[in-house]
């Protein structure tokens, strides 16, 4: 009887580690996906922003130094690799792509081109799908560091080393509120 005992509890415990291991490979993968779906919406930006500058550079040829300063961010962001790397250099394209449409505003035609308005669409609405992937990943990042931090999925966490995901945070400069003036 102890035998049977033994064997029904070590098979128990077998089920719940196999279990719990399945559970945490399934969130860090929802956590991987997660990154990617945002990597996707980061590349279809990228792709759009050279139309888009050479539209612009059309009409406003003179801003060289605006279009430059694009491109130089346009391909930090390729080059980045990593929640915290990504999150810099997509801030700094953002914060690029305001000086481009503030040149945009200096040229009445241009904001009335159909492919201008057209490339300015897709690209509000890539960024609307970036917003959105970015919250799906923190959620599946909460979701499986929380796995991995409560109890008893922690101990087989400990026993995998399975290790808390990084969230996609924004920079301090960015958690301010926009002044908005209409005094010249």
């Amino acid at each position: 009887m102890i035998v049977w005992i033994v064997v029904v509890v070590a098979v128990l415990l077998a089920v719940f580690v196999i279990a719990g291991y399945n559970a945490l490979v399934m969130k860090r993968n929802r956590v991987k996906n997660g990154w990617h779906q945002i990597d996707v919406q980061l590349k279809r930006r990228t792709d759009l922003i050279p139309n888009l500058v050479e539209t612009v550079k059309g009409y406003a040829a003179h801003e060289k130094g605006v279009f430059e300063r694009v491109t130089e961010a346009r391909a930090a962001v390729m080059k980045a690799r990593g929640p915290a790397e990504s999150a810099q250099a997509n801030n700094m394209l953002s914060d690029t792509l305001k000086s481009l449409f503030a040149v945009v505003e200096n040229y009445p035609d241009l904001k009335a081109n159909q492919n201008f308005l057209k490339l300015q669409e897709e690209l509000t609405a890539t960024e609307n799908k970036i917003s959105f992937a970015r919250q799906f990943y923190n959620d599946m990042v909460m979701d499986f560091n929380n796995r991995i931090q409560m109890f008893p999925s922690n101990i087989i966490a400990g026993l995998f080393r399975f290790e808390a995901a990084e969230f996609y945070t924004v920079p301090e400069a960015e958690r301010e509120a926009p002044k908005v003036s209409f005094t010249g």
